[in-house]
């Protein structure tokens, strides 16, 4: 057969088929055929979360630029953002790796001077929103909405409520497929009922708790609220919550501290209200500067895992991880733990030492570092500047014990040991101590 003949015979279905594939009716419907729908529905079980008519129980992270790869590997299925900033480059990685995600809508908060009495303000806010949630909606990896984030801590303007409801109805209208819930820092009976009231569209509650989800099935019964929830942030104790030296510096657990509490909260809070709670979300699955560059997250800033992730791991998957991070056991300097309130003075020599092991006998090495204590007072996980770090200060090898000379200028600082192993992993641990001339 003729070539010209052969390609009269199949133009028409070529056309056709050239039309189809560039009509944007034919492609929205070939998106909307891969959307992701998501319900809540009671079950024999309790509340549970539904994707596509499957239960989905999150096991997820917040993710600030982590690892997306890493996550996926240690077993979780979902992450959450906190905006819908690069929203489609998540989102596609995430739908690569077989990840479901929680799409954070970044909504005006009243302590960076939002005024929600502004009617205007929130007419842009809300049109912003819009265009956002209209990009990304049929997305297969769109799981639900998250509506701001803490939008109670230290708001006084009850109207905030009627903006998040608002942004909900607007998601239910253009967006039917994925409910939205609003995550709340804390809960109690008076914030429950204030939510609730003013922000019906919002198709359940999220909280957001650090030191307290100790107790969390308990502060949920005290809340009076019965409906299905998520908790949206959860992990190490904050430092906010902790004991302070003398001068007031914040006394952070260790890694291995850190991990026990992830397990032990995973197990007791997150699994212990089995009604109710549909999942969570593990802060934070990456690295950032809050009052320490180790506080929060399960990764440092060179990308190592601490131990927590593997706790995580065990947590998700019933199993550990093939080769586990260091373990510490014991810190101290010159003599002494955090605790004591170290005072040191300028230019003379001190010791410390730490104590750790590797549960697979892995070589250690070990790093020091001294960097001025924070004199931040941000809250609510704002951007925090990194300390300088103090350098030259140490004399000799560097292995389990160290030998250095105390700074010259008088203030607070913080000595920090990080343990690592020849597999990305690292325990870590800082003492703050005090400087005088």
């Amino acid at each position: 057969m003729k070539m010209d003949h052969f390609a009269s015979l199949y133009k028409p279905f070529l056309m056709v088929l050239i039309f189809l594939f560039s009509n944007p009716l034919f492609i929205m419907q070939d998106m909307k055929a891969q959307t992701t729908k998501s319900e809540i529905r009671m079950t024999d079980d309790g509340y549970r979360l539904f994707l596509n008519g499957e239960p989905f129980y999150v096991k997820g992270a917040g993710v600030d630029n982590g690892d997306i790869e890493a996550l996926a590997r240690h077993g979780a299925n979902a992450l959450r953002t906190w905006s819908t900033e690069n929203g489609k480059e998540v989102l596609d990685k995430a739908h690569e790796l077989g990840l479901k995600v929680m799409m954070g809508i970044w909504v005006g908060l009243e302590r960076h001077g939002f005024d929600y009495n502004d009617k205007k303000a929130v007419k842009m806010q809300l049109e912003r929103i819009r265009k956002r949630v209209l990009a990304l909606k049929d997305h297969p990896a769109l799981m639900l909405w998250g509506i701001g984030n803490e939008m109670n801590l230290q708001s006084q303007n009850p109207k905030v409520w009627d903006a998040v409801n608002e942004i909900a109805k607007m998601i239910h209208e253009i967006d039917p497929n994925h409910v939205t819930t609003t995550p709340l820092a804390g809960i109690d009976k008076e914030l429950v009922s204030l939510v609730t009231k003013k922000a019906p569209e919002v198709d359940f509650l999220s909280i957001q708790l650090y030191g307290p989800m100790d107790v969390l099935p308990q502060l949920i019964r005290d809340s009076g609220y019965k409906g299905p929830l998520l908790v949206t942030e959860w992990g190490a104790t904050g430092y906010w919550e902790v004991e302070k030296t003398d001068w007031g510096a914040p006394l952070e657990n260790n890694s291995s501290k850190k991990a026990n509490l992830y397990l032990q909260r995973y197990q007791k809070s997150i699994l212990g209200l089995p009604k109710q709670v549909m999942g969570s979300f593990v802060f934070l699955w990456g690295q950032k500067q809050e009052r320490t560059p180790t506080w929060f997250g399960m990764f440092l800033p060179n990308g190592m895992e601490t131990e927590s992730v593997d706790m995580m791991h065990y947590a998700w998957n019933g199993e550990w991880p093939k080769n586990r991070s260091p373990q510490l056991e014991d810190f101290t300097l010159d003599g002494k733990r955090a605790q004591n309130s170290i005072g040191l003075t300028a230019n003379r020599s001190y010791k410390a030492r730490v104590v750790a092991k590797d549960p697979d006998k892995d070589e250690l090495t070990y790093r020091w570092e001294i960097m001025r204590e924070s004199q931040s007072s941000k809250t609510g996980g704002d951007a925090e500047y990194i300390p300088e770090k103090i350098d030259g200060l140490f004399a000799g090898p560097l292995a389990d014990f160290a030998t250095f000379r105390a700074p010259e200028e008088k203030g607070a600082y913080r000595l920090f040991i990080y343990v690592e192993d020849d597999h990305d992993h690292s325990a870590h641990a800082n003492i703050p101590f005090w400087v005088e001339d």
